[in-house]
């Protein structure tokens, strides 16, 4: 797959500094906000919510995603560690785009030698792409400054 119009890692590599650490916190900031807005939702469900307290963070984490990649290429998380993901044309994420790396997210976290293999491509490749990634052509890039 051809990348011409994202940042080449090796003479633009500022793109891709520490953005593997960064995902990892980002990653623990949105799980909390996950965790928060699924307990909120609890009282809503008459309390039953909490015999499905699992499948509640699944549902509200996967519609969270999408809602927070949709609108800005990057969850909250994201978007306090400065890092958004961008399509292989170099292009913030629409609905489909972020639909898609949520799947593909949401799939290799239920599979953990997937998420192993996710981890070990975002720590060896010049991109730090995950799984997901390379499969969609995205890559998680340090925010640009604006002009």
């Amino acid at each position: 797959m051809t990348y011409t119009a994202l940042p080449d890692p090796i003479l633009q590599e500022d793109f891709y500094a520490d953005t593997p650490m960064k995902r990892l916190f980002a990653w623990i900031v949105d799980l909390i906000i996950i965790v928060l807005l699924s307990a909120a939702v609890v009282p809503f469900t008459a309390f039953t919510g909490v015999f499905f307290f699992p499948l509640l963070v699944l549902v509200i984490g996967f519609a969270y995603r999408v809602i927070t990649l949709t609108g800005g290429s990057a969850t909250i998380g994201m978007r306090l560690l400065s890092i958004q993901l961008r399509n292989q044309h170099g292009e913030k994420f629409g609905l489909g785009e972020a639909a898609l790396h949520t799947l593909g997210y949401s799939f290799s976290m239920g599979m953990p030698l997937i998420q192993v293999v996710s981890i070990v491509l975002m720590l060896t490749t010049s991109r730090k792409q995950g799984l997901t990634d390379l499969i969609m052509g995205s890559v998680v890039i340090n925010k640009p400054a604006r002009h």
